[in-house]
């Protein structure tokens, strides 16, 4: 089972990533969604999955120790959306996301992201948009792949990025942190990122304080555009990246990261392969339908 499936998984990788090189350098144009859908969302995240100690030889990681015990597998998932719900939420299509998994580098994934958007038809949508965390990478496929993308960073990150700011100055803040906090949610809510950033320099801070101080807003005002949430949700657009935070831990974590698994490289990225494809819309299942096959006599 286990020779059968890695097989699989590994011939079904070659096939996407050979179909996606061909796409991405349009020598295959695939045919536009019929009908073809209003809004279309990419979302993409990474996760950390265990390897064997053979695979991590070498390599920093987070451990006491300074060596790395995971590589992450980065995951991207695209769906649709035509309608909103009655209180003007975002709904998205039902049996409408396809996912793409790899351990390779954010060059070589940013290719296969690139692919996988022309092929659910991001030529023809009328509105793209790409979900993401604060990471630096997933930002650089997003304006490298699709410039012409509307990008959101996830408004549940940027929230935990303002309560470690507050947790960083509650010295200052004292019983005026929680006051404090609600008042920057509120502006991250409208999208007055610098609101947030005038309120934290009323402070004074040198040396190491204001180096982290620095930093953390650093995250807010690089990200500024991608933070115009009060205007986004006007739009009827999605402003979380729930969908492929769920996929990170339903399509990779279920299966490759439960306790005490070890994996090479080879064999998790062939099990993600075939994860992704069972997990994706049914027309994309590389699996055989249902009672096709002869009955057994």
């Amino acid at each position: 089972m286990e020779r059968a499936a890695e097989a699989s998984g590994a011939a079904q990788a070659a096939a996407v990533r050979e179909r996606s090189a061909a796409i991405a350098g349009r020598k295959l144009v695939p045919m536009p969604p019929s009908p073809c859908p209003d809004m279309l969302y990419g979302a993409i995240d990474g996760t950390g999955v265990t390897l064997t100690a053979k695979e991590t030889a070498g390599r920093d990681g987070k451990g006491e120790d300074g060596r790395a015990r995971t590589r992450e597998v980065k995951l991207a998932v695209f769906f649709t959306q035509d309608d909103v719900n009655q209180d003007g939420y975002p709904v998205r299509d039902r049996d409408s996301c396809s996912y793409i998994a790899t351990f390779e580098p954010a060059s070589v994934f940013g290719g296969l992201v690139k692919a996988e958007g022309i092929r659910r038809g991001a030529d023809h949508v009328r509105q793209l948009t790409i979900l993401g965390g604060g990471a630096a990478w997933i930002w650089n496929i997003a304006t490298s792949k699709f410039p012409e993308a509307t990008q959101i960073v996830d408004l549940f990150h940027a929230r935990e990025h303002l309560n470690d700011l507050a947790r960083q100055l509650e010295f200052m803040l004292l019983d005026r942190k929680d006051e404090w906090l609600a008042a920057r949610l509120e502006d991250l809510d409208h999208g007055y990122i610098d609101g947030i950033v005038a309120a934290t320099r009323e402070y004074p801070l040198v040396g190491t304080k204001k180096a982290e101080i620095d930093a953390a807003l650093g995250y807010f005002e690089n990200n500024a555009h991608r933070m115009r949430y009060k205007w986004f949700r006007s739009r009827g657009l999605f402003v979380g990246s729930g969908v492929v935070e769920s996929g990170c831990k339903a399509v990779i974590g279920q299966r490759l990261k439960m306790s005490g698994m070890r994996w090479t490289v080879t064999g998790a990225d062939a099990i993600a392969t075939l994860r992704c494809q069972q997990a994706s819309r049914p027309e994309d299942r590389i699996w055989p339908a249902r009672h096709n096959q002869t009955v057994p006599a």
